[in-house]
This record gives C-alpha cells, structure tokens and sequence, in this order.
C-alpha cells in the first residue's frame, strides 16, 4: 500500500513536469517538416514560417560554419497565458518572441492576435538565429550585443526606424555601451531599439571590417569559455575597450545632425522653411524693384505733345498761326 501511494505521487510529479515543460496544448499535434516541428495554433501560418527558417538556415551555415543538424520545436499561440507558460520567466511587454536553446525552442506571439508590429518570418530567423549561436557555442553564452546583433543581421530586419533610432542617438549622444546591451531586457520600448540597432551595426561592422574568419575566431574563442575581451583580442587584434571605441568612431562618423534630418519629418520641416524663406525673400526684392521704378517714375515728364496724330508731318493748327505771327 505503501509502494503504491509512493509510485502515485511520483507519477503524479513527473506528469505534471511533463505538462509544464511539454511540447504542445492537450489535443494538439505538431506539423513535422524536414527542418523543424511546428506547433501553431493557426496552422496557415507555417509555410511563411518554413520559408524564412530555410532561408535564415542558409546564411547562418555560411557564418558560423555549423551544420545546423537539428530540429528546433516552433510554438505560435494567440493565449497570452500560453505564450507565458512556455517562456517560463520574467518577458519585457514589447517582446514579440523568444528562443529557448536549452530546449531548443522557438516561442511566438501570433501576429493575428498581437499587434507584434514585424512579419512573421523575420521573428522565426531572428530567434532561429539565437538557437544557431547558442548551438554553436556550445551554450557558452556570448555577448548579448552579439546575440541580438547576428540575429538581426540574418532576419534582415532594419529599417528607416532603425536609422531614425541611431541618429537620434548619434546627435543626443545617447549611445548605449555594448556590455550594457547585457541588460536590453530591463529596457524601456525606445532604449531598446536603440540597443539592438547598435547590436546590428556592430556585428555588420565586425563582419565586414574582419570578414566571417573574424566571426569564427571569435566565436571559437566563446565556445572555449574565454572572456569577449579575449574572444575580440582574437578576432580583431583590439580588447573589448578599443574595440567599442573603433565602433564608436565608425557610428559617429556614419550617423550625425544630417542624417537625422534625412530621417525624419524634420527634414521636410526644414525644406518647407528655406522654401518659405526663398519666397519672401523674392517677394521682398520684387516688391524693392517695384518701389523703386514707381519712386523714378515720380521724376519723369509724360506730358509730351506729339502734335497730330492723324497728320505726324504737319504742325499743329495753333502752333501754324504762331509762326506767322
């Protein structure tokens, strides 16, 4: 009876462990493709979802050098309290979707439900992109800057926003250093996107100032549990300090006051006021010029007799007996 009631509480624990972390809602099955298991609320939604993780797939084998040869499990629910139960911690308000490498988990709010504001197969590749490097560092976490950065980088998610967010930053000079971006979570909305547009950037720039050979020393430097310091010391020949003030210096130069008039509605604010200024200024010298042939006219003759109009050779009547007298 003993070994009984024992055996239940321990079935009754391990079911209930099960359902926590399980893979799917009562009563549903996952959509089973070559690349991944899709378990959507709204099944309409996978080919969308397939496509990008294809193409994210590609690009990210060419940059890491990994094979990718596993099946990440992709969730899409329009049940907050789902969406929640399956993060299973602390998630920002703004936050449309998350990776789980651990259990190589992909979760997303659905867009027909939530105004996430991003397409669909750009979420899939960006969080795809977070379960590649943790795979490839073999869950040696790197530097958050890097994480988000490559996964905007392969989703190809920037945009006039994001140009708009790094000018912005630029002129107010509100850069975030990028051992803070660690901290992205604890965020507001705007520094956010300030911090993962810097992330973008910096792993652009890291890639075409060193190529992907750069990308691989420094992630190989990760997987070995060195310290970003070092893994950068590697891949650039600079420590994390310099390089920071290399990135710096390419944004300040990249983004400044022009940039963010090019960006935004001040630009047009500013055109419609120089057009404004160019016409006064031109009514201003139109209206000298006018004042200025009045005051000369003031000053001329026109009362001129041209004699007769009708007979231009002959002399006026009166001007005829003049002369006789």
């Amino acid at each position: 009876m003993r070994l009984t009631l024992v055996s239940f509480i321990l079935l009754t624990i391990l079911f209930s462990e099960v359902r926590a972390i399980g893979p799917a809602e009562p009563g549903s099955q996952p959509v089973i493709t070559p690349l991944a298991a899709f378990y959507f609320d709204d099944q309409s939604f996978i080919p969308e979802a397939e496509s990008s993780l294809v193409q994210a797939r590609r690009r990210l084998i060419d940059i890491l050098g990994d094979s990718l040869d596993y099946k990440p499990a992709i969730y899409l629910t329009s049940d907050l309290h789902r969406f929640n139960q399956l993060i299973g911690e602390r998630f920002p308000d703004w936050g449309a979707a998350a990776a789980i490498p651990l259990r190589k988990e992909i979760v997303i709010k659905s867009p027909k439900r939530f105004p996430v504001g991003r397409p669909l197969g750009e979420l899939v590749a960006h969080e795809y992109a977070h379960l590649a490097l943790a795979h490839r560092t073999g869950f040696r976490e790197p530097p958050r800057w890097f994480d988000e950065g490559l996964a905007m980088y392969v989703s190809m998610e920037w945009g006039w926003s994001n140009n708009l967010a790094m000018s912005r930053a630029a002129v107010f000079r509100q850069f975030i250093g990028l051992s803070d971006i660690d901290r992205v979570n604890r965020f507001s909305s705007d520094k956010a996107q300030v911090a993962y547009a810097q992330s973008y950037l910096a792993v652009k720039y890291l890639i075409s100032q060193y190529g992907h050979a750069g990308v691989t020393d420094f992630l190989n430097e990760i997987a070995k549990g060195h310290s970003p310091d070092a893994a950068l010391m590697a891949a650039t020949g600079s420590n994390y300090a310099d390089f920071e003030k290399e990135y710096f210096d390419y944004l300040a130069k990249r983004y400044n006051i022009t940039s963010l008039l090019m960006d935004t509605s001040y630009f047009w604010i500013a055109l419609a006021f120089l057009l404004a200024l160019g016409g006064f200024l031109k009514f201003r010298r139109r209206r000298r010029y006018y004042e200025k042939w009045r005051e000369e006219e003031r000053f001329e003759s026109r009362d001129f007799d041209y004699g007769d109009s009708d007979h231009p050779e002959q002399l006026d009547d009166d001007e005829d007996d003049a002369w006789r007298r």
